[in-house]
Order: C-alpha cells, then sequence, then structure tokens
C-alpha cells in the first residue's frame, strides 16, 4: 500500500519487478528500498537542507525524490545500468512537475560507482549492498581523500550492511558506528533488515 502512496504522492514510478542481472559478480541486482523501510529511517535520522547524498546505485531514484521531499536537501543518483538511469531522469521530470522544487538538487550520473568523482559537499552517502567488498573500499578509500582535502562532517547510512563491509569500515577506517535502526517485526526474522549509520570521526 506506502508503495503505491508514496509513488503517487512523489509523482513517479518505481514499483514492480527489477528484471535482469548484471554480468559482473562485482555488482549486485538492483531493489529499490521499501517505502516501509525509509518511513522507519526518516523517523529517527534526520537530515538538513544544506546535506548532499549519494546514493550509489540508485536504480529509478526512490530514495534521492523520497529524501528531497522530506528535507528539500540536495541529492545525488549514481546508476551504472543505463535502462534504470533513463527511468530515474524520467521520474525526476515529474517529480519536478508536482513539487516545483530546483532541478538542481536532484541529479543523476550514469557510470560506475567508483567513476563518480567525489564533490566536495558531498556528506552523506547510502549504500544498499550495491557491490562487492572490493568496490565499497574502493569508494570509501575516496571518501577519505576528499574528506582530507574538504573537511566536513561524513556520515554513511548501509541498509543491508554485509558483513564484509562492517568488519572493513570497523577495522580499517576512521568511521565509527553512531547508529543503529532496525525494522521492527522483519529484523527478528532477518538480522540484515536494519540500517547502520557510521560517522567520519
Amino acid at each position: 500500500m506506502k508503495e503505491q502512496f508514496y509513488d503517487e504522492l512523489l509523482n513517479i514510478k518505481t514499483r514492480g519487478d527489477q528484471k535482469g542481472f548484471n554480468q559482473s559478480f562485482h555488482y549486485h541486482r538492483y531493489e529499490p528500498t521499501p517505502y516501509s523501510a525509509l518511513e522507519k529511517l526518516f523517523n529517527q535520522y534526520e537530515l538538513k537542507s544544506s546535506d548532499r547524498i549519494v546514493d550509489f546505485g540508485c536504480g529509478k531514484g526512490r530514495l534521492n525524490f523520497y529524501i528531497n521531499y522530506l528535507f528539500n536537501a540536495t541529492v545525488v543518483g549514481v546508476e551504472m545500468n543505463e535502462a534504470f538511469y533513463q527511468e530515474a531522469v524520467e521520474n525526476r521530470n515529474s517529480y519536478l512537475k508536482k513539487t516545483k522544487n530546483s532541478i538542481d538538487k536532484v541529479q543523476f550520473h550514469c557510470c560506475l560507482a567508483e567513476e563518480y568523482q567525489i564533490a566536495p559537499l558531498d556528506n552523506r552517502f547510502y549504500f544498499f549492498n550495491p557491490f562487492s567488498i572490493q568496490i565499497f573500499m574502493n569508494i570509501i578509500n575516496k571518501i577519505l581523500i576528499s574528506a582530507e582535502k574538504s573537511e566536513r562532517e561524513i556520515e554513511l547510512v548501509l541498509y543491508y550492511g554485509s558483513e564484509d563491509y562492517i568488519y572493513f569500515l570497523e577495522n580499517s577506517t576512521s568511521f565509527e558506528l553512531k547508529e543503529e535502526v532496525i525494522r521492527p517485526g522483519v529484523y527478528e526474522h532477518n538480522p540484515y533488515e536494519r540500517f547502520l549509520i557510521y560517522r567520519l570521526t
């Protein structure tokens, strides 16, 4: 029910089965974060309009529109699949017609995650288990280099965070776990049904 409600509210189309698999084992199949999970996350975790959120493996842009609508924050979607990228751009056109928000605040890039250049204002990064630990490590290292060049408060949000991701963050970086948001009713049956928020210290 929430899926239909929010897609209609935001004037976008992000429902339906996601077909096709990537050729590379490094990239996982796209699946949008359920709206019920986003509700739970953002009831506890607040963003500011000055934040700039990067969603790696954004697909059709669901998270991006949801965040921009709620917080008026700048959102950047990075998607390697050209078909999903085109759908995200179409969704942006419909969304902006309804909300009249600034086009500059909703951006999409069609490229591999590791090709995305971390911008000095990017300060929140969202990962729904989109790729292998090797690519994740590469991107985290880019974020750390960017933080050295432009000092700022940086946080990562992991949904379905793999043990490899968590081990790497906690043992090889200066990120520390700040907050955990579990999804009641589903977490009890699946321990991956949670958001982990890491802050760069």
